[in-house]
């Protein structure tokens, strides 16, 4: 056992050794000589690159210019996901400009050239005849050729060399699979291999037989990369460009490659950097409102639980340390989102801790030895926590898969946080008990006992709950109807960006206040440069903007650099991608269940959750609120916490079901809901004091995303018991064990 311990402690040790080194700054930002910032922000709490780029379709056919800025959106959006930035806004502004903000990016040469980079790769058979070569540098190429160039050494700036290639292309990019980063074999050098989908993997293989003997040019942007002698047929669609690459190169080549080539090039009509979407006061408030509901939870459980309540503490702070360090350590960026994902992980790993505690005080009160009461409420607890933790984490995974944006963002946070605080409530408080069971001083656990084990009739009270919350949500949708596009922000509808410029420097957050007068719903305001503002706004209010900002700032005169139309942050293909994501991950949980459970445990958990999203959607719709990105995040939050509380019941079910034989289904879930009672309060009550300090006290720019969070918790309580539970029973039928 003192073994077991020691690595125990030992792996402790060196886990949160690691965190914490993580979370120190690691080198200085060569430009502004400070200190980098161990943990990636998003857009929202640091700011980053603002990009305006215009897709130049003049070279296109009249066919192709249709849609031409849609699908260059979409192709450096891929860019930007392969290239590791999350989080982005890329928006469509105008008819043919595209606005691209990449959060805390440095690098802003790397990051242009994959932005604005055409990326065409082409397959182009060469002529070797030098009187064609030469006639071609005099101006007159043969008929059906063109003259392209390739680098001698040094990569594409160096002296290039003249090779006369077909005008039309064998193969393109279009038919690529893949593309890789790669080192060749002889001299270990940086290449990109590549992979053909299988009618190019054909297309190439005629290529390559009809060929064989002649020189096939690689060009990518019209440059030549490599122009290698066709010596074999090659039928597996497979291959490898070489060239004067660096290791950066071939990996931004090859992310280029397999996000595919623009259908038309791209102009940078402004580059700038911005300031955070949320403002420094709103990050502040942000900041101190989740610590204050932190403090909360920290005193509420110490009060309560006493020494256990302490541990649990001790667990949560390193919970939060080896969540954070691990978000360092892997380059993630925390975004609102995130902190939504973190405020679940706070829940759950809370949530563990109570349910071992809750299980403890049921042995103890069995009379059982301070010993055999850890072995044993670590023991009955296990189960109860592996599947709400392991179902919210299945979740989190697919989403992170199949998602995109601010999906992804919670995702990473959630499926990171999920693993922490199983980590930290299943090995940490454990070791900490069982040092202390070693003590002979330490023979019984003292808690508090607000609420014990009633006897209440919830299945009864199913119809009336039920019918509660169908009224709700039949308000609820009417309001949505009626208000029609006013429920959807900027995030989904587009609106108008609004850039202005100030005579004298102004401050971002006094701009904020003075237009918080201004109903603006979920506008973005940022600053570029001490005198800028750029506000992405809803459509049309444009003089109430001007109106309130030159009665705010008298004394500052400003002008409107320009007013432009944009697109919706989430666009189709994020929606669906978004939409699927959910879809997912709802069946996942659905089959889950089925498996650990039973097919009615599924449904009943899947319409629980639904209910949740509803009734939260009814309440937003009720008080006029939009939906937004943060909102979503808040909403993907509340199932991730409502699933877990209605497994921890299901679980206790799964559990009486064995002692209960001589009873019906409807006695069994009125026992287990009385006996799980006290522990669906409590956890209900740690989140919301999170989840109310956020409201409070977090300020304007986040209170919808914690007023969403505010009601989905408790939709989520209330329908884990009297929701969830009547379900399972109406499916199953009451029949007798």
């Amino acid at each position: 056992m003192l073994s077991n311990m020691r690595w125990k402690s030992f792996l402790i040790a060196a886990l949160t050794g690691c965190a914490i080194w993580s979370l120190f700054p690691h080198g200085t930002d060569p430009k502004t000589g400070e200190p980098v910032n161990p943990i990636n922000l998003g857009l929202d709490l640091r700011g980053g690159m603002h990009v305006v780029l215009q897709v130049d379709t003049s070279s296109l056919e009249p066919s192709a210019k249709k849609g031409a800025r849609e699908r260059a959106l979409e192709i450096i959006r891929k860019r930007v996901d392969e290239f590791g930035v999350s989080e982005p806004v890329i928006v469509p502004e105008g008819e043919d400009r595209i606005v691209v903000q990449l959060p805390g990016i440095t690098d802003k040469d790397r990051a242009r050239k994959l932005i604005g980079k055409t990326a065409l790769l082409e397959f182009k058979l060469v002529s070797t005849d030098q009187d064609q070569i030469k006639n071609a540098m005099e101006g007159n190429p043969p008929p059906g050729y063109e003259l392209a160039y390739m680098p001698t050494e040094g990569g594409i700036q160096s002296y290039k060399v003249p090779i006369l290639v077909k005008t039309k292309a064998e193969l393109s990019g279009a038919y690529l699979a893949d593309a890789q980063p790669d080192f060749g074999s002889a001299f270990n050098e940086p290449q990109i291999s590549i992979t053909f989908n299988n009618e190019g993997a054909k297309i190439f293989a005629l290529v390559t037989e009809r060929y064989v003997g002649r020189q096939l040019a690689i060009l990518l942007d019209n440059d030549v990369l490599m122009a290698p002698v066709i010596k074999t047929v090659i039928p597996n669609g497979r291959g490898v460009i070489t060239g004067n690459f660096t290791v950066e190169e071939v990996k931004d080549t090859a992310l280029l490659l397999r996000a595919g080539a623009l259908p038309a090039p791209v102009k940078f009509i402004e580059d700038r950097t911005i300031s955070a979407a949320l403002g420094k006061d709103s990050i502040r408030q942000g900041i101190y409102a989740s610590l204050a509901g932190l403090v909360f939870v920290a005193i509420f459980m110490v009060v309560y639980y006493h020494v256990g309540g302490l541990i649990a503490n001790v667990a949560l702070l390193l919970n939060m340390i080896i969540l954070m360090g691990a978000m360092a350590w892997f380059k993630f960026t925390l975004t609102l989102p995130g902190i939504a994902g973190i405020i679940l992980t706070i829940g759950m790993a809370v949530d563990a801790n109570v349910l071992i505690f809750e299980r403890m005080r049921e042995e103890q009160a069995l009379g059982k030895k301070i010993r055999t009461v850890i072995e044993n409420g670590y023991d009955r607890a296990f189960l109860a926590i592996f599947d709400s933790n392991l179902t919210t984490l299945l979740s989190g995974v697919i989403l992170f898969v199949f998602g995109t944006g601010a999906v992804k963002g919670y995702a990473v946070t959630l499926s990171i946080g999920i693993a922490t605080s199983m980590f930290t409530a299943l090995v940490v408080t454990r070791n900490i008990f069982d040092y202390l069971s070693l003590s002979k001083h330490f023979h019984k656990l003292t808690m508090m006992k607000v609420i014990g084990v009633p006897k209440i009739d919830f299945i009864g009270k199913g119809v009336i709950a039920i019918s509660l919350s169908l009224i709700i949500m039949v308000i609820g949708a009417v309001a949505f109807v009626h208000q029609g596009s006013k429920n959807f922000g900027i995030d989904f509808t587009g609106g108008s960006l609004i850039e202005m410029r100030f005579k004298q420097p102004v401050q971002i957050d006094a701009v904020r206040k003075a237009l918080e007068e201004v109903n603006l719903g979920t506008s973005t305001i940022q600053q570029s440069g001490d005198s800028d503002v750029i506000i992405k706004t809803v459509a049309n209010v444009e003089d109430q903007i001007k109106g309130q900002i030159e009665k705010k700032f008298a004394g500052n005169a400003f002008e409107v650099l320009k007013t432009e139309d944009v697109g919706p942050a989430i666009g189709r293909d994020l929606k669906r991608k978004a939409v699927i994501a959910l879809i997912l991950s709802l069946i996942g949980i659905m089959v889950y269940l089925w498996f650990r459970f039973d097919v009615s445990y599924g449904v009943g958990a899947l319409l629980s959750l639904l209910h949740d999203v509803l009734i939260a959607m009814a309440f937003l719709a009720l008080t006029g609120r939009e939906l937004s990105l943060a909102v979503i995040a808040a909403l993907l939050t509340i199932i991730g916490y409502s699933v877990n509380d209605t497994i921890v019941i299901f679980d206790r079910v799964r559990e009486n079901l064995k002692y209960m034989r001589k009873t019906d289904l409807k006695n069994v879930f009125n026992v287990s809901l009385n006996q799980t009672l006290s522990r669906t309060i409590l956890t209900s009550m740690t989140v919301l004091f999170v989840v109310l300090c956020l409201y409070l006290f977090g300020g304007q720019v986040i209170n919808d995303f914690a007023f969403t969070l505010l009601i989905g918790t408790i939709a989520g309580s209330y329908s884990t018991v009297f929701i969830a539970s009547p379900l399972v029973l109406w499916w199953r039928g009451n029949q007798k064990l």
